[in-house]
């Protein structure tokens, strides 16, 4: 093969690859779940985020123990990633799911399941109604799969650091389903 065919070659490769990779459109398939955390019949799939960010744990004294304390969770920090680990939105208290075209939605946990050892359970979210017009629209649950880490800390809670915060890397797979 001489030079300028090989090079011709290797352009219109690179161009195919390039040209599959981007019309290729993500599996919108209803991920394994435990039945605990499975979306009811009647919806679907519609989008996921791989979510990646902090968990805020602040100590606190136990209400109902006295002298007990532990790390309470007080909120998320996240961004939502695409599968091109683009960002699509951000996740935080609330919970709120928020898209970067200014559409989110927020909602009420019903169900949780055992995650793997050392990361945060695996959720079922009923969504409320979305504010604001775009890729939240319509979204009735949100699922939490595939979660790595975000357990609270293993450092001591006690009176001498009740009130301190600390920030606990997590990272989580959210499916996003609409009434069909």
């Amino acid at each position: 093969m001489t030079r300028p065919l090989i090079a011709v070659a290797a352009v219109a490769l690179t161009t195919l690859l390039s040209a599959c990779s981007t019309m290729v459109p993500m599996s919108m398939a209803t991920p394994q779940a435990p039945a605990a955390v499975s979306a009811p019949a009647g919806n679907k799939v519609t989008m996921m985020a791989v979510g990646a960010g902090d968990l805020t744990y602040e100590c606190r004294a136990k209400a109902d123990m006295p002298g007990a304390f532990a790390w309470v969770f007080t909120g998320p920090d996240a961004l939502l990633l695409d599968k091109n680990k683009a960002t699509v939105g951000k996740y935080y208290g609330g919970p709120t799911w928020e898209s970067t075209d200014g559409s989110k939605v927020s909602g009420k946990q019903l169900a949780v399941a055992p995650g793997v050892a050392g990361a945060i359970p695996l959720q079922l979210v009923q969504a409320s109604p979305a504010m604001g017009n775009g890729a939240m629209t319509g979204v009735t649950y949100i699922q939490r799969l595939n979660t790595i880490g975000g357990v609270a800390p293993a450092e001591v809670c006690n009176q001498a650091v009740v009130g301190s915060k600390k920030l606990v890397k997590y990272q989580a797979d959210y499916y996003f389903y609409k009434a069909i």
